[in-house]
């Protein structure tokens, strides 16, 4: 039985507060890591306003899984939430 391959949705908060955690190059990142392996058709990246959960960084869903993230550690988190499901 073949697994078929599902899209995903990344979602990055881009609220004042992540935005000042630097939301902006969290998802420059995205894009790039997107691009690099592309999966432009499989992962759809989109911005929102307050996830309501400010202290914890750069608030990024998954699908509905919400989690933190910093420029620092996007590249690991994106290979092992994303990468590892799409491909």
């Amino acid at each position: 039985m073949n697994k078929e391959k599902r899209n995903m949705k990344i979602t990055v908060c881009i609220g004042s507060s992540c935005h000042i955690k630097g939301s902006r190059q969290v998802v420059e990142e995205f894009r790039r890591l997107i691009r690099r392996y592309n999966l432009e058709d499989k992962v759809e990246l989109a911005g929102t306003f307050c996830m309501g959960e400010c202290l914890k960084g750069v608030c990024v869903a998954v699908d509905d899984k919400v989690c933190s993230v910093s420029h620092d550690t996007v590249e690991e988190f994106f290979n092992k939430n994303v990468l590892e499901c799409v491909k």
